[in-house]
C-alpha cells in the first residue's frame, strides 16, 4: 500500500475494503504485513500453497502469512539472527489463527528427520488446542477469543532443525473464571470437562453437567454453535499425551477443575448478626475431600478470618472475625482464580519443562500473540495492563521501523529529512515512571498506606492521580480518570483498581493450601509472602511491568516482523465490511504513519541489476531491438535510463548498491513506457488480428439478429396474447403494456437464479426446490386501527401451490430480515376484482377469511393474472367494474372507488378508498406489431490501418548499425544453483538448449538429431482458433518462444499458440559419451555430465545464459523492492491458479535447480510422518508415584446432590450490545495436522 497516490486513513481502508471483497484479504506496507480476517475458508493454507512460497523471496509471491515466515526462518538461517513476529490487532482479527500458520509454515519447512527434532515439532503444534483450551472462550465478539497473552520462541540449531521451544505467558483474565457477562462463557476447558469426561471421573469428581455449576451457567451460555466441545475434549488429552504429562499430573489438573466448580456453588446466607454462614455444608464438606482438607476447616476458612496484632515487632493477640456474605463471596472467587492462574502457569511451566532445547541453540524465531486494545464501557485494571503493554510495543514497532530505515539511507549514504512522528515515550511514563510516580506507583503507594480497606485504598489513589495533571496525557475526572492512548481516549474506572494491584490471597486460605494433603495442590502454591519481612510484595503492576520490559528486551534483541491484523465487522460475517470500525482500527494500529514513515525518504528502492533489467528497454543507450547492450556497470546504467527518461533530478538518488525513487508516481511513469515499448511492438500482429475478428463477429451478428424472434421469445409473446384474452376489452390500457417487445418475464425478482434477493426471498417463503412462477414488487393495502388504509411496500410471489407476501422488516439495532405475511392457498382464491381503468389494483377474493381478501397494487397486474389463471385452469372469476368491493376483515365489506382524475401525472393515487387515475389506453387496445428488423448486409471489412513493408513511417532512412547483445549484469557471475524455473519467459528464451538424444542403434549412423526442447502439459488446455489444444500429459516440440507468455509449439507436425506456464521441461535424454582411447576413472553418478555439458577447460562454474533475469546473490540480504507489484506475466494469487504438480529433482545433479531464487537446503526436505499413536481416550485416575497414596483426611463424602444457586436475573450490559450470531466451527490445525500424519503412517 506504499503505492497509494493519497495517503489517508480512508484511503488505506477504501483499499482495503476493495482487497477483502475480492478475497485479497493479505497485503504489504514495506515489510509489514496487513491481514483483514475473511470469516470464511478461502483455501489458500493448504500444502499446495505452502509449498509455493518455500524457498521464495516476499515479493516473488503475493503477500501471504507464509512470506512473513518464510522471510523471518530464510534470514534466520542466512544472516544468523534472532527473528521475531509481532501480531496485533483487537479480539477477532485473526491474531491466533495467524500464529498458527506461523508454526505450521515453519514446522513443514524447518526439515530434521531425527525423531527428537519430530517430537519438539508435535510438541510446538500440539500446544495449540491445549492452551485453547485452557486459555481462550467464548466472548461476544469471537468465539474463540484468546484471553492470555503467549510469547512463543521456537529454538533451532546451526542446520535450521527446531530443538526446543519455550512459551511466555502474559495477562491471563483469570476474572473469567468467577463471572461473564451474558451471552459469554468461561473457559473452554470447563465446558470440555463437564461434557466429555468418562464415567470414572464424574464418580471420583462428583463431576455434573456445566448447567449444575454457577461459574459456567452464569452467563446462560453452555453451547456455542460450531464447537464441539466433547471432541475438543479428545484433542486436549491427546494434547497432554503429546507434551509429556504424566496420567497422574492429567488426574490431577482435572481435580484442580473439579475443586474451582465446586467453590462456585458454594453459598452464603446472612444470620440475623449479619454474618455469613455456608447454605449448604454438603458442598464445602465434599471439597474439603477433593483438597483433602479437613472439612470442618474448609468451612471455618470460608466464613472467618483470623487477625492478629502485633506490639513493638512481637506476635500479640488472635482474634477470628466473622465475614459478612459479601466479604466471604470475595474470599471464595479469589481462591477460585488463584487456582486456576497458578494451574496454568504450572502447565505453561511444564510444556517448558517438555519442549526444552535438547542441543546447543544457535538462534531462534519468536511469535508473540497479544491483546491488542481493549476500549469497553467499563474499563478497569486489566485495560489499563493490556493498553500499557501494547503501548510498549507501539513504541518498538515505530522506532525499529524508522530505525531501520535511517540506516538504510546512512549506508546507502543517501541525503534525506528525517520525518516527524509521535512518540509515545510520554504515555508509557505516565503510566510505568517511578519519579516523578506514574499510574503504577501511585497505585501501589495507595495499596501499601490503605491495605485494609479496599474502598479507603481507591479514595487514596484518587487524591495521588491529582500529581498527574501534568501530563497533557491523563485527566482527573473524580472517580475515573482518562489516558489518551495512541489509539484512543480510554477511562478508566478506579473502583476496585486497588485491591485487583494487590493481588494477594489472605494467610487463612494460604494456610488452607499449605495444610492439604494434596501434594499437587501444595505445589501450586510455593511462595508464600514472610509475615516478618518489611518488603512490601510485588504487586500486580510490578510484575506485568517487568514482564513488559523483558518482552521489549527480547523483541529488541531479534530481528521483527510486523503482522498487524484487523476484523472487518463484529458479526462474523463474510460479506460485510463496516467501514466505521475497520477505520477506527487503521487509525490505531498505525497504518497512515507506517505508510509515511516508508515514504518519507523514497518510497521505492532496487538493485542496481535489477533496475536495469526491468528498465533498460527505455534508453537506447542500452538497449536495441529488445537486447541489452550497454558496456558500462549496472550503476552507470542504471543512471543512463533514470536520465534518458526524462525524470527529473531531484526525483531519483544513487546510492552505493540501490537507486532511490522518492515518488510512487515516477514508477507508475517507468512502467508505463516499458508497457507503451511492448505495445508498439506487438501493435501490427494485434491490428490484423482484429481485423480477423471483426469480420468474425459481423457474421455472428448477422446470426444473431436472425435468431432474436426466437422459441423462447414467441413463447412469452404467446402468454401476454392470453393476458389480452382474459382481459377481453373490458379494462383500459397502460402503454407500456403495448409496447411490441414486452414479455411476460415472470420472475422479476430472480428468486428462482437465486440472486441475493431471491434467495433471501425464498428462505423467508420456506420454498426450498419449489420453482417460482410469477415474482414481483407490489403495495398492499394495510388496514390500521382508527386510520385510514395505507399502502404499504411488499414482495408478491406465486408458486404453483399458494401466493406468498412478504414484508421486509428491521430490528432495533437497524439489521433488516424478511417475513412471510401472509401464505394463500390457490385452491382458496375464489375470484379476481380488477377496476375498468388504467389502474394497477386488484384483489384476490377469498371469502370469509380472518384477515380478509388483500388488496394488492402491482405494475405487473396483467402477468399476475395471467399466470393465477393458468396455474388454476382458468378456474378464477375475473370480476371488472368500476369499483372493486372486498373484504376488509371477516363479516366486514368494504368498496374501494375508481375516479378519473387528468391531473395524476403518472400511475395512479390511493386516497380514503378512492383511487385517482388519469385515462389510459383504449380497452380495445392491441399490442404494437413487432418493430422491423434491420436488414443484414453483408459488409466486406475495409477499416484497420496496415503498417508498410519495414515498420512505422517515420523510420530514419539509414538505421544504425545493430550493436552486439550482452548479457545482463550478474549473468555470467551467477551459480547454476540459483537458476530459478520460476523466471519470466523471456530468460527462457536465450537458454542454451539441451543436449540431443542418443542416436538409435542402426547398421549406419544416421544424421544427428536437431537439438530440440520437448514440454509436457501440466494442465488440459482447450484452444480456439491459432491455438494448440493440450490434453495433460501430452508431449510437444518447442518452436518459438514469445515474451508474452505464449509459446509456438508442434504436435503431430501441427502448430499451435501454447500457454507458456500450461508447459513444463521434460529432461533431455543424455548423448552416449564416446570412449577416449584411454579411459579416465569414470566421475560420481551424481556429477557426470553429457558430453554436450562438459566444459572444455578447468573454469570457475558459469551460469546458462537467461536473458532478461537476475540472479540473486546467496549471501546478500534480500532486496527491498516495492511490495504489491503483481506478476509482470500478469499470472494471478497461487491460490487461485490451477494446481500445478512439479516434478521431483535431484539436489546434486548441475541442471536441476529448486523453484527458489535463494539457494537450496538440504535440510528443507520433508520429515517422515511420526509413527501412529494409538487414540487417546480419558486418563485413568492413576495413584501418585512412589507407592500407596497419602491418607485422606476422611472418606468419600456423598456428592452434593442440590442444584446450583439460581444465577441473579442478567443485568443489561451497557450500550445495549445484541448477542451476536455464532460462527461456524473452527479447524483445529494441530488437530488437522496430526490425524494426516497418522494416516500418512498407517498408508505407509
Amino acid at each position: 500500500m506504499t503505492l497509494l497516490t493519497t495517503i489517508t486513513n480512508e484511503a488505506i481502508n477504501e483499499n482495503l475494503q476493495k482487497r477483502w471483497l475480492a478475497g485479497e484479504i493479505y497485503t504489504y506496507i514495506g515489510s509489514v504485513l496487513i491481514s483483514v480476517n475473511p470469516f470464511r475458508d478461502l483455501g489458500i493454507y493448504t500444502d499446495e500453497v505452502l509449498q509455493r512460497y518455500k524457498g521464495k523471496n516476499r515479493l516473488e509471491v503475493p503477500p501471504h502469512v507464509f512470506g512473513i515466515a518464510e522471510s523471518a526462518y530464510y534470514n534466520m538461517n542466512a544472516y544468523h539472527e534472532n527473528q521475531c513476529v509481532i501480531i496485533s490487532g483487537e479480539s477477532g482479527a485473526g491474531k491466533t489463527e495467524a500464529a498458527k500458520r506461523i508454526m505450521q509454515y515453519i514446522a513443514a519447512v524447518s526439515g530434521g528427520r531425527d525423531s527428537s527434532i519430530q517430537e519438539i515439532k508435535d510438541m510446538v503444534l500440539a500446544t495449540n488446542p491445549l492452551l485453547e483450551s485452557f486459555g481462550c472462550a467464548k466472548t461476544l465478539r469471537n468465539n474463540n477469543s484468546s484471553r492470555h497473552g503467549k510469547y512463543l520462541e521456537i529454538m533451532f540449531n546451526d542446520h535450521g532443525e527446531p530443538i526446543g521451544a519455550q512459551i511466555t505467558n502474559y495477562l491471563l483474565e483469570k476474572g473469567r473464571v468467577v463471572g461473564q457477562v451474558e451471552s459469554e462463557r468461561n473457559f473452554h476447558i470447563f465446558y470440555q470437562f463437564t461434557k466429555g469426561a468418562s464415567d470414572e471421573q464424574r464418580e471420583t469428581y462428583g463431576l455434573q453437567g456445566p448447567e449444575a455449576y454457577a461459574y459456567t451457567s452464569v452467563s446462560n451460555c453452555l453451547d456455542v454453535q460450531g464447537i464441539d466441545d466433547v471432541q475438543d475434549f479428545s484433542e486436549t488429552i491427546r494434547a497432554m499425551q503429546v507434551i509429556g504429562l504424566s496420567d497422574y499430573e492429567q488426574s490431577e489438573i482435572f481435580r484442580m477443575l473439579a475443586i474451582i466448580l465446586w467453590l462456585g456453588n458454594v453459598q452464603y446466607e446472612e444470620m440475623d448478626d449479619g454474618n455469613a454462614r455456608v447454605a449448604d455444608t454438603s458442598v464445602t464438606d465434599f471439597l474439603g475431600y477433593l483438597m483433602e482438607v479437613d472439612p470442618a476447616l474448609m468451612q471455618k476458612v470460608m466464613t472467618i478470618k483470623v487477625m492478629e496484632t502485633q506490639r513493638g515487632g512481637r506476635r500479640g493477640s488472635v482474634y477470628d472475625v466473622p465475614l459478612n456474605p459479601s466479604q466471604a463471596t470475595s474470599g471464595r472467587n479469589a481462591l477460585a482464580k488463584a487456582i486456576y492462574n497458578n494451574l496454568f502457569e504450572w502447565i505453561v511451566s511444564k510444556i517448558n519443562v517438555s519442549m526444552k532445547a535438547r542441543s546447543s541453540t544457535a538462534q531462534l524465531i519468536g511469535i508473540l500473540d497479544i491483546f491488542g486494545f481493549e476500549i469497553f464501557e467499563d474499563n478497569s485494571f486489566e485495560q489499563l495492563c493490556i493498553n500499557y503493554v501494547n503501548e510498549k510495543l507501539q513504541q518498538i514497532f515505530i522506532e525499529l521501523t524508522l530505525k531501520t530505515e535511517q540506516e538504510e539511507y546512512v549506508r546507502e549514504q543517501i541525503k534525506w529529512t528525517p520525518i516527524k512522528y509521535f512518540n509515545n515515550k510520554i504515555v508509557c511514563d505516565l503510566i510505568e515512571e517511578k519519579r516523578p510516580p506514574g499510574i503504577f506507583a501511585a497505585l501501589n503507594d495507595a495499596c501499601a498506606t490503605a491495605h485494609a480497606d479496599p474502598s479507603a485504598a481507591d479514595n487514596s489513589f484518587i487524591q495521588r492521580t491529582a500529581g498527574l495533571a501534568s501530563n497533557p496525557h491523563f485527566e482527573a475526572r473524580g472517580a475515573q480518570f482518562l489516558v489518551k492512548h495512541y489509539a484512543g481516549d480510554v477511562m478508566y474506572n478506579v473502583a476496585g483498581m486497588t485491591d485487583k494491584n494487590k493481588d494477594v490471597l489472605v494467610k487463612d486460605l494460604l494456610d488452607l493450601m499449605a495444610g492439604s494433603n494434596n501434594q499437587f495442590l501444595q505445589s501450586l502454591f510455593p511462595d508464600r509472602p514472610d509475615p516478618n519481612s518489611k518488603k512490601r510484595p510485588p504487586t500486580a503492576g510490578d510484575r506485568i511491568k517487568a514482564s513488559a520490559q523483558a518482552l521489549v528486551e527480547n523483541l529488541m534483541r531479534a530481528q521483527p516482523s510486523y503482522i498487524r491484523t484487523i476484523k472487518p465487522n463484529q458479526n462474523r460475517s463474510a460479506t460485510e465490511y463496516d467501514t466505521k470500525a475497520v477505520l477506527h482500527q487503521v487509525k490505531y494500529l498505525g497504518l497512515q504513519e507506517n505508510i509515511r514513515v516508508r515514504r518519507a525518504g523514497f518510497a521505492y528502492r532496487n538493485t542496481f541489476e535489477k533496475m536495469v533489467e526491468r528498465f533498460y528497454l527505455l534508453s537506447p543507450s542500452t538497449s536495441y531491438a529488445g537486447d541489452y547492450t550497454w558496456n558500462g556497470d549496472s550503476k552507470s546504467g542504471c543512471e543512463k535510463i533514470l536520465t534518458d527518461t526524462g525524470i527529473a533530478r531531484e526525483e531519483w538518488q544513487m546510492g552505493v548498491t540501490k537507486a532511490f525513487i522518492k515518488n510512487p508516481e515516477t514508477l507508475f511513469a517507468l512502467e508505463t513506457m516499458r508497457d507503451r515499448y511492448w505495445h508498439n511492438m506487438a501493435g501490427r500482429i494485434q491490428r490484423a488480428w482484429r481485423n480477423y475478428m471483426r469480420y468474425k463477429h459481423e457474421c455472428a451478428r448477422r446470426i444473431q439478429r436472425f435468431w432474436k424472434n426466437n422459441k423462447e421469445a414467441i413463447e412469452y409473446a404467446k402468454i401476454r396474447d392470453y393476458g389480452h384474452q382474459i382481459l377481453a376489452g373490458r379494462k383500459e390500457r397502460r402503454r407500456f403494456s403495448l409496447l411490441s417487445y414486452r414479455r411476460f418475464m415472470a420472475d422479476y425478482l430472480f428468486v428462482n437464479d437465486k440472486s441475493p434477493l431471491g434467495e433471501e426471498l425464498g428462505s423467508a417463503c420456506g420454498l426450498g426446490a419449489e420453482k417460482v412462477t410469477f415474482s414481483s414488487r407490489c403495495q398492499l393495502l394495510v388496514s390500521k386501527a382508527l386510520r385510514s388504509s395505507k399502502p404499504s411496500p411488499r414482495f408478491l410471489i406465486l408458486t404453483q401451490k399458494a401466493v406468498h407476501i412478504v414484508v421486509l422488516g428491521q430490528t432495533k439495532d437497524g439489521v433488516t430480515f424478511y417475513t412471510l405475511e401472509r401464505k394463500i392457498p390457490l385452491v382458496t382464491i375464489k375470484g379476481i376484482s380488477m377496476s375498468n381503468l388504467r389502474d394497477d389494483w386488484i384483489s384476490l377474493n377469498l371469502g370469509s377469511t380472518e384477515e380478509g381478501d388483500p388488496l394488492i397494487s402491482c405494475v405487473f397486474k396483467t402477468e399476475f393474472v395471467t399466470h393465477l389463471q393458468q396455474l388454476t385452469q382458468g378456474g378464477l372469476n375475473v370480476l371488472i367494474g368500476p369499483t372493486i368491493d372486498y373484504n376488509k376483515k371477516k363479516e366486514k365489506r368494504a368498496q374501494v372507488k375508481f375516479l378519473k382524475d387528468e391531473t395524476v401525472p403518472r400511475n395512479d393515487v390511493y386516497k380514503s378508498h378512492a383511487v385517482h387515475v388519469p385515462t389510459g389506453e383504449p380497452p380495445s387496445s392491441l399490442s404494437n406489431p413487432p418493430a422491423k428488423r434491420k436488414a443484414g448486409v453483408a459488409r466486406p471489412i475495409t477499416q484497420g490501418k496496415l503498417l508498410r513493408k519495414g515498420g512505422p513511417s517515420d523510420k530514419p532512412a539509414a538505421s544504425r548499425p545493430k550493436p552486439a547483445a550482452k548479457p545482463l549484469p550478474g549473468k555470467a557471475a551467477a551459480p547454476p544453483a540459483a537458476i530459478s524455473s520460476s523466471f519470466s519467459t523471456s530468460s527462457a528464451s536465450q537458454a542454451p538448449p539441451p543436449p540431443p538424444p542418443p542416436p538409435r542403434a542402426a547398421a549406419l549412423p544416421p544424421p544427428p538429431e536437431p537439438d530440440v526442447e520437448l514440454y509436457r502439459a501440466k494442465f488440459a488446455f482447450e484452444g480456439q482458433a491459432g491455438e494448440m489444444a493440450l490434453k495433460k500429459d501430452d508431449v510437444v516440440e518447442l518452436v518459438e518462444k514469445d515474451d508474452n507468455g505464449w509459446w509456438l509449439v508442434k504436435k503431430d507436425g501441427v502448430e499451435g499458440w501454447a500457454p507458456n506456464n500450461y508447459l513444463e521441461l521434460v529432461p533431455p535424454k543424455p548423448k552416449a559419451a564416446p570412449a577416449p582411447p584411454p579411459p579416465p576413472p569414470p566421475p560420481p553418478a551424481a556429477n557426470r555430465r553429457p558430453p554436450s555439458m562438459q566444459p572444455a577447460a578447468p573454469a570457475a562454474p558459469t551460469a546458462k545464459a537467461t536473458g532478461k533475469s537476475v540472479i540473486a546473490d546467496p549471501h546478500a540480504k534480500p532486496v527491498a523492492v516495492f511490495p504489491g507489484m503483481v506478476p509482470a506475466n500478469g499470472s494471478a494469487a497461487p491460490w487461485k491458479k490451477q494446481a500445478s504438480t512439479s516434478s521431483t529433482l535431484n539436489g546434486s545433479s548441475t541442471d536441476s535447480t529448486p523453484v527458489s531464487s535463494r539457494p537450496a537446503s538440504s535440510l528443507a526436505s520433508k520429515p517422515p510422518p511420526p509413527a501412529p499413536k494409538p487414540k487417546p481416550g480419558p486418563p485413568p485416575l492413576a495413584s501418585k508415584p512412589g507407592g500407596a497414596p497419602p491418607p485422606k483426611v476422611g472418606a468419600k463424602p456423598p456428592i452434593p446432590v442440590a442444584s446450583r444457586p439460581a444465577a441473579a436475573p442478567p443485568k443489561p450490559k451497557p450500550g445495549g450490545i445484541a448477542k451476536p450470531a455464532a460462527p461456524g466451527g473452527q479447524l483445529d490445525l494441530a488437530a488437522a495436522l496430526a490425524k494426516r500424519a497418522q494416516r500418512l503412517a498407517e498408508d505407509e
